[in-house]
């Protein structure tokens, strides 16, 4: 579905050049749910960015199905960490919602207004199509920014550390909601998030990015159950084991480290079956 190959970015201005992204090469498989995690200023955000199509890789490419983004894909969305700018504050709920839908000109009026209740439904908050942004909570304002992306049907779904601004409740409810809709509605899912605990609990895979100028330092196969559950799965040894895994790899990540032969934690990258 998703295919990074070679990616690169350097900035350059003001005299300054800074190399960004080195050499990113990873795949993400049709409805699978990808975690990237790295040290803070490994250039996830930078990344991602290049994966949408909001940015100009200096070299390499991004395939979606196979063609070349060069662009926004009209087949991909994406959910911003700063939910409060990204919404408009003087638009209604479920206008907000069906803001993009107005891009498809292929969608009616009645049409788009169904996929505004599914999305708003989808994300529970069915009653909350009149409020204003600025009238909810900040857990909710982010609710109505992954329904606005799930109102867009698109087949991949990038997300750039969207619960980082919340409190560890809504977090804990947000993470649910995501895993509930990657299940239900069979979307291919990039996550990028700093938080090592959120990525090995959201994922099916995690991709360990090095310190900038990033590249894949490792990547695990999260082999714990489909059915996961905020007590249950975060006491499970096999959670500690790969959240150990993780941590020590971003580690020696800061510290410059050559990356390690994979033990048995590393798996395959190819997903395990849902």
């Amino acid at each position: 579905m998703l295919d990074v190959r070679g990616l690169r970015k350097v900035y350059e201005g003001s005299g300054r050049r800074v190399e960004a992204v080195r050499d990113l090469t990873f795949t993400v498989g049709p409805g699978e749910l990808v975690c990237l995690v790295g040290p803070s200023g490994c250039g996830k955000t930078t990344l991602l960015k290049c994966v949408a199509g909001l940015l100009a890789p200096t070299g390499g490419e991004v395939l979606l199905e196979g063609r070349r983004v060069d662009g926004p894909p009209p087949a991909m969305a994406f959910v911003f960490q700063e939910y409060g700018r990204s919404l408009f504050p003087w638009m209604r709920v479920g206008e907000n919602v069906e803001l993009p839908l107005r891009q498809k000109k292929d969608l009616d009026r009645a049409r788009r207004r169904a996929l505004v209740r599914d999305a708003l439904e989808s994300v529970g908050l069915s009653d909350a199509a009149g409020a204003y942004p600025w009238q909810l909570s900040g857990g909710m304002q982010q609710r109505v920014a992954i329904a606005r992306a799930l109102a867009y049907e698109p087949r991949v779904l990038l997300m750039d550390e969207p619960f980082a601004a919340v409190d560890a409740q809504t977090r804990a409810d947000l993470e649910d909601l995501v895993r509930g809709l990657w299940r239900e509605r069979g979307i291919t899912i990039l996550f990028v998030t700093h938080d090592i605990d959120e990525a090995v609990y959201l994922g099916e895979r995690v991709i360990v990015l090095s310190a900038s100028p990033t590249v894949v330092r490792e990547q695990l196969t999260v082999d714990l159950p489909a059915g996961r559950d905020q007590l249950r799965t975060r006491v499970d040894p096999r959670f500690a084991a790969l959240r150990t895994r993780v941590y020590e790899q971003i580690q020696a990540a800061k510290r410059g480290d050559v990356p390690e032969v994979p033990d048995a934690l590393t798996k395959s990258s190819t997903p395990p079956p849902r």
